[in-house]
């Protein structure tokens, strides 16, 4: 299938509507992350947070991979995204393959991954000092998005896809 591009590609949704969207998905994942946690906690046996936390680290990275994955490819959106319209599809406006989608999923550590980076090399520690690394390498991470192609997150750019408006569909409800 070739990809027609006489089409102009969509511009991304709003920065502060993606960033609103990433602030409910985290309010998603702490539920998720709370209920993978808890059903770990409880199939190994696990007494204190310090018993198997490496294992429980991978086991919520792999929930939370396929909670992504999957709404991903089925629907290109996640409880969040569909809250504010937003959808994830490829350049092409296709839906994502699976492969796409964890794709996707690996990089969007990039996220985190600066920001983790500075807190290990510089031996910072402390709630408040690790939490404010963290929300200001997300802060540059989001505003790196103003000077990419078509406003995109550096994820999409590496992995082709990209965020689009996907406003819900009006029923027409004629009575009769």
């Amino acid at each position: 299938m070739s990809e027609d591009l006489s089409k102009p590609a969509a511009a991304a949704p709003g920065l502060a509507r993606r960033l609103a969207s990433l602030t409910y998905e985290g309010v998603v994942l702490f539920g998720v992350v709370f209920v993978a946690g808890y059903l770990y906690s409880a199939l190994t046996q696990q007494r204190n947070a310090m018993q198997g936390r490496y294992g429980l680290m991978a086991f919520e990275f792999l929930v939370l991979g396929i909670y992504f994955i999957w709404f991903w490819t089925h629907g290109g959106q996640t409880v969040a995204m569909r809250a504010w319209h937003l959808r994830v599809v490829d350049e092409a406006s296709r839906p994502l393959s699976q492969v796409r989608a964890l794709a996707r999923y690996a990089a969007a550590l990039l996220w985190f991954a600066p920001a983790l980076l500075v807190i290990e090399l510089n031996g910072i520690k402390g709630t408040g000092p690790v939490l404010g690394t963290l929300l200001l390498g997300m802060l540059i991470y989001a505003l790196l998005s103003l000077l990419l192609p078509r406003r995109q997150f550096l994820h999409d750019v590496v992995c082709k896809t990209q965020l689009i408006t996907q406003l819900p569909v009006k029923k027409n409800v004629n009575k009769p």
